[in-house]
């Protein structure tokens, strides 16, 4: 009866063993609600992420704006990265995310961006104001880029001029990169990364160094209130800027520092706030 005894104990043992890490492989979940400027790098990363560890992200992708919006009415998610610090100062004020868990993730370079081949042959910032250009912008009120794009054109004196020639407010970066693709509009004003989204695409045109009023980062921040698995999301958090991470969005062609993004405008300011005229109210 001893002899059995132990096998039984043994059996359990292992089948312990086996349930748990069964559930290590398949059974952490974390959630990140993200704005679209990191799509394409964060959806590779948390792949990675998930193959090195067994923890599960769920990505939630749209405008900074709306996947914010969602994230407080939901009552739910580990994870806010949006794709610029605006909005992540907006989270903070609200008591949405933890201040102190903050981190850069990379950096952003504003640009304008075409079709491959430029067949509309924009070579300037003030070529978006010409006749027959058709032009799509984020929407300003929930997406980064758009905010930044109105902010690009307002501080240059092109906001009137340019405006008559946008068709489209896009309701995330991806969908506005996405016009470019599907040659719905000759121009857009995006980010720098855009292009290697979609190699072949899209080329980006960069703006003049003095033109840039201000570069943007994607910070990743912890919640506040919402976070059911906090040391996971510290993890993915800490692997988003290990070096592995960070090789990932190198790759897309993300800056990984503030000294190399400040190779496209050294003056430029990081971070801070811009408002959106109140003559500016865009439709989608």
């Amino acid at each position: 009866m001893k002899k059995y005894g132990y096998g039984v104990v043994l059996c359990l043992a292992i089948l312990v063993l086996c349930l748990s890490g069964a559930y290590a492989a398949g059974g952490s979940r974390i959630t990140a609600f993200c704005g679209a400027a990191s799509e394409v790098p964060m959806e590779e990363a948390a792949k990675v992420f998930e193959a090195r560890t067994g923890t599960k992200v769920e990505l939630i992708w749209g405008g900074s704006g709306s996947v914010m919006s969602q994230m407080k009415l939901s009552r739910r998610g580990d994870l806010f990265i949006p794709g610029s610090p605006d909005y992540m100062d907006m989270a903070i004020a609200q008591g949405l995310v933890e201040a102190d868990s903050v981190k850069i993730i990379a950096y952003l370079v504003p640009t304008i961006n075409v079709q491959r081949g430029n067949p509309m042959k924009i070579r300037e910032l003030k070529d978006l104001a010409r006749p027959g250009v058709r032009v799509a912008i984020g929407n300003p009120e929930y997406v980064c880029v758009g905010l930044y794009a109105v902010e690009i054109l307002d501080k240059n004196g092109l906001l009137k001029a340019v405006e008559k020639n946008i068709v489209t407010h896009a309701a995330s970066c991806s969908a506005t990169a996405g016009l470019i693709n599907l040659k719905k509009v000759d121009a857009i004003l995006g980010w720098n990364v855009f292009e290697q989204w979609n190699p072949g695409k899209t080329e980006s045109i960069y703006l003049q160094p003095e033109q840039v009023p201000r570069l943007a980062y994607i910070p990743a921040a912890i919640t506040k209130n919402f976070a059911t698995n906090r040391a996971a999301a510290q993890a993915f958090i800490d692997f988003l800027i290990s070096s592995e991470g960070q090789a990932i969005f190198t790759k897309y062609g993300y800056p990984a520092s503030e000294k190399e993004v400040r190779n496209y405008a050294p003056k430029a300011q990081i971070g801070g706030e811009y408002k959106l005229p109140q003559e500016y109210r865009p439709s989608l």
